[in-house]
């Protein structure tokens, strides 16, 4: 076999490669809404992460391959995209004067261009006749200069062009923002995503390995203590007999015997308050209740038992934890923060480096069931703890 047809088979392998890392992420809310405001991915593979619109298409491309262009989702957008047969182009002219409007395939030949005087505004344009392939689209005005890609998935032959739609002279600031957008971010298959859906009062996280397009579904539900605090939420496991719906913050609900660490407030909004278990065991919100032992154990199971479960709970990185945060994955999307402990005698310890939790089993009459993490293992730990010492806690579901 010659040397550059073997060149070009790898070529197309790679190129079969990165199509196959092309998918599209649509979003949907059940539960007590089913709007979607903002959802917020974070790829804790690579760290990389995006916030978009609740009606956005995510839009995940090689991380590796042609490089990406800057996508300034309030002034440019195309929709669809991918798009078939045409998609519609919409951007805000920020001046008055000649804008040029290019279509560049990947070896930067043109394929179409439009030009013309446009007034300060937000305009819209057809663009219809575009070849399968990827595309990158600039559009260059007075004093500013956009671009993005644009993806057809279109079979037709035909001539490709640009059409002059409308335009709005005036607009109010959200308009351009209210239009549906594609948004890009870099993804390697394999890699894991935690999305995070807020509508509201209401946030819900799901976490995600996707290997082809789909909708990502949050389930909305309540979870609002008696000082106003609303938690995110997180479900783990599916079917009725597994699936279990958790806080994914530690609580902070002022009551009975609670404190902040070192008593200062500030250590309270990142990391919740610490409770002695008598406390616990009525502070979680309405519908909601302290995780008895087997409930502990059933996550832990679930998530391949108490040798593994800890890194797949702990939130990753070390803004919160201690480094080196040993084996965190959060794949879970429980987001296990530390909150360190308390004992009976009033001496706090190891903020950044451990977390313990309640259960309400009791193990004697002066002591009770607790889970703990800590920043140099992967493991859960079941333990028990005295009545009196200070724990972090975290509610589940009715």
């Amino acid at each position: 076999m010659k040397k550059s047809t073997v060149i070009i088979i790898f070529l197309l392998l790679a190129i079969l490669k990165t199509q196959a890392q092309d998918y599209l992420i649509s979003f949907a809310g059940s539960g007590v809404t089913n709007v979607v405001g903002t959802v917020k991915v974070d790829n804790l593979t690579s760290g990389a992460t995006v916030t978009l619109n609740g009606e956005d298409v995510l839009h995940l491309i090689p991380a590796v391959g042609i490089g990406t262009l800057d996508n300034n989702n309030e002034t440019l957008h195309i929709y669809p995209n991918p798009m078939a047969e045409q998609a519609m182009l919409t951007f805000v002219a920020s001046e008055s004067g000649n804008v040029v409007i290019g279509i560049f395939d990947l070896s930067a030949k043109t394929v179409c261009q439009f030009s013309s005087m446009l007034s300060t505004g937000i305009h819209s344009f057809r663009i219809s006749g575009i070849s399968r392939g990827m595309y990158f689209v600039k559009v260059t005005g007075i004093n500013y200069n956009y671009s993005t890609k644009l993806i057809s998935q279109s079979n037709l032959q035909s001539t490709a062009r640009i059409e002059y739609v409308s335009s709005v002279k005036n607009p109010a600031s959200n308009q351009l923002k209210n239009i549906t957008a594609t948004i890009d971010m870099p993804y390697t298959d394999g890699d894991q995503l935690l999305y995070t859906g807020s509508s509201g009062i209401y946030s819900t996280i799901v976490t995600d390995v996707p290997i082809s397009s789909k909708t990502i579904t949050f389930n909305f539900v309540a979870c609002t203590d008696n000082d106003g605090n609303n938690y995110t939420t997180v479900q783990i496991g599916t079917g009725k007999s597994v699936a279990q719906i958790w806080m994914a913050e530690n609580l902070n609900y002022s009551t009975g015997n609670s404190w902040c660490y070192d008593n200062n407030t500030i250590n309270c909004d990142t990391y919740g308050k610490l409770y002695d278990w008598q406390t616990a065991l009525g502070a979680c919100p309405s519908g909601w209740h302290l995780p008895s032992d087997a409930e502990w154990t059933a996550l832990t199971d679930f998530l391949g038992g108490d040798s593994i479960a800890g890194g797949k709970m702990k939130e990753t990185g070390t803004a919160h934890w201690l480094s080196p945060n040993t084996g965190a994955t959060n794949s879970s999307g429980f987001t296990a923060l530390p909150g360190g402990g308390r004992s009976y005698s009033g001496s706090f310890i190891s903020l950044t480096s451990l977390a313990t939790f309640w259960s309400s089993t009791e193990n004697s009459y002066t002591t009770a069931w607790g889970r703990s993490l800590g920043y140099d293992t992967e493991p859960v730990y079941r333990h028990y703890g005295n009545k009196p010492d200070g724990f972090s806690a975290r509610c589940v579901r009715d």
